[in-house]
């Protein structure tokens, strides 16, 4: 479609939001008539979609950035202006973060990969020669005095889970924090933390496995591994989403760029904060404990199935997914 046809036959609609959000800067979502509601809640997703069309097919930056301030400022007046307190919080873990987890998962995906691709070239290596290790971090005093020793590390836990489980919440706060926040270095801090953190654990299960206690160290990280890996993706892809705004911020400004997956990515951070305490909770009280491996196991495959029924599932019926 010509950009002018385009223009012309969607300004109307365009014109119509703008007088709604200047009625709610007046007054508060509620106040609006019942169709009011509905008709501001139609319009906006059709400029949103109307946005991705200008992207796709426009290249005037003047009618993409139009577009773009249109749609974030109808997001927050529709998501933010009257959801308060315990509302907020239950629009937010109900709708808003899987729905953006669903938008962005080619960023997550992004992160996994980089993940996976260090964690098998640090395992294989120190399969093959164990002083391997020392490139992905393994100092060789851990190599000697713990790992060739056969030490269960982890079984400290067991005397003290509660200290445990909140030593682990911390950490694995901040490895998730790093992830996002170094996104802000173009992309390549995120980049550095997935790799490294990668790298250390293929090393260190690839260590294990020449001592010979491989699966006893898995089945301590299967119970709580799925949702605390999972997290740290989540995170990465938050930080990539950082980085590509900075170097590739497309048809919009930077600043605008910045602004838009900024506010994704920070969504992506705080619904993982709750993901990460029960992680962090299993990590404490469970996965330390002398049971069955096929336990763990269970517990590792049904919170991983109803974590990601959650982000797959969640906020699709008043949705357009």
């Amino acid at each position: 479609m010509p950009i002018d046809r385009f223009i012309n036959e969607r300004k109307t609609v365009w014109q119509r939001l703008e007088e709604l959000l200047e009625s709610l800067d007046r007054m508060t979502l509620r106040r609006l008539h019942r169709e009011e509601v509905r008709e501001l809640g139609r319009i906006y997703r059709r400029t949103a979609s109307d946005l991705a069309i200008a992207r796709a097919e426009s290249r005037d930056p003047r009618l993409i950035n139009y577009l773009n301030s249109l749609v974030i400022r109808a997001h927050g007046r529709i998501y933010r202006a009257n959801a308060q307190g315990g509302q907020r919080l239950r629009d937010f873990f109900a709708r808003d973060f899987p729905r953006t987890f669903r938008r962005t998962w080619r960023y997550t995906a992004t992160a996994f990969g980089v993940f996976l691709l260090f964690t098998a070239v640090a395992f294989f290596g120190t399969r093959h020669d164990p002083d391997f290790s020392e490139f992905a971090g393994v100092s060789p005093f851990f190599r000697e005095a713990v790992i060739n020793n056969r030490t269960h590390w982890w079984e400290r836990l067991n005397e003290a889970s509660q200290i445990g489980s909140s030593q682990i919440f911390t950490n694995n706060i901040q490895v998730t924090f790093y992830a996002f926040a170094l996104g802000a270095m173009f992309g390549v801090g995120t980049l550095y933390i997935l790799a490294f953190n990668g790298a250390s654990f293929g090393a260190i299960v690839a260590l294990t496995y020449r001592a010979g206690f491989g699966n006893d160290l898995l089945s301590f990280v299967v119970g709580h591994g799925v949702i605390e890996l999972s997290c740290i993706f989540i995170a990465g892809g938050a930080g990539l989403l950082i980085g590509t705004a900075l170097l590739m911020p497309g048809d919009l400004s930077r600043g605008d760029a910045l602004k838009s997956r900024g506010m994704e990515a920070v969504r992506l951070i705080i619904g993982c904060v709750p993901l990460l305490v029960v992680a962090g909770i299993i990590e404490g009280f469970i996965s330390p404990q002398p049971i069955s491996p096929f336990i763990k196991i269970g517990i590792g495959v049904i919170t991983g199935i109803a974590m990601y029924s959650y982000l797959f599932l969640a906020g699709r019926e008043d949705s357009a997914e």
